[in-house]
């Protein structure tokens, strides 16, 4: 890995690591800034490499540092009811990184700007359903609840901030890739 690439992964992982102190308490699962981080993480750098930020963001919480939701660490984190979530956050980066290279790779050969806009789109929302998927299962099998009840508590909530943060994530990540600077796919 090139020194800049080691630099915004370890930036994208400390954004992570800020937005889970950016929170609103819930009954078990807290709304957080994080989403956007993670989306942006894909968006951004890419599948491999925003996968790997948010691996990093993870390993951080597992040594020790208070980076999980409400200062929080540990495998306790993990292995608890909103421990899905944040192991959400790693296939929800590589989730929207693929879609969007594999977007880019094929739209390539056109010029329609709006077929690029569609594959972030759909790209974010891939995302967004990976990190409830993953959280609703773990959610589920830690407190017992069935599938309706455990949406009530661990998805329904979150939908309308996790698409706002979806359009702030497209917009940053638009403006970004304006600018030229953060290239790291092909």
């Amino acid at each position: 890995m090139k020194s800049k690439e080691i630099a915004f992964v370890a930036l994208f992982a400390t954004l992570t690591a800020i937005g889970a102190f950016i929170h609103i308490p819930l009954p078990l699962v807290p709304i957080t800034l994080q989403t956007f981080f993670v989306l942006l993480s894909g968006l951004v750098l890419g599948k491999r490499l925003g996968a790997l930020s948010q691996l990093c963001y993870v390993g951080m919480g597992l040594v020790g540092l208070p980076v999980f939701a409400g200062g929080t660490s540990g495998l306790g984190i993990l292995a608890g009811p909103t421990g899905g979530y944040i192991v959400g956050f790693v296939f929800a980066a590589y989730m929207v990184g693929a879609i969007m290279e594999g977007g880019k790779a094929i739209l390539s050969k056109f010029t329609d700007k709006h077929s690029i806009v569609l594959t972030d789109i759909i790209a974010l929302a891939a995302g967004i359903v990976a990190i409830y998927a993953i959280g609703i299962l773990q959610l589920m099998n830690f407190t017992g609840m069935g599938l309706y009840a455990a949406l009530k508590v661990g998805v329904i909530p979150f939908i309308a901030g996790d698409v706002i943060k979806a359009g702030l994530a497209f917009s940053v990540a638009r403006k970004i890739r304006r600018s030229g600077v953060l290239l790291f796919y092909q």
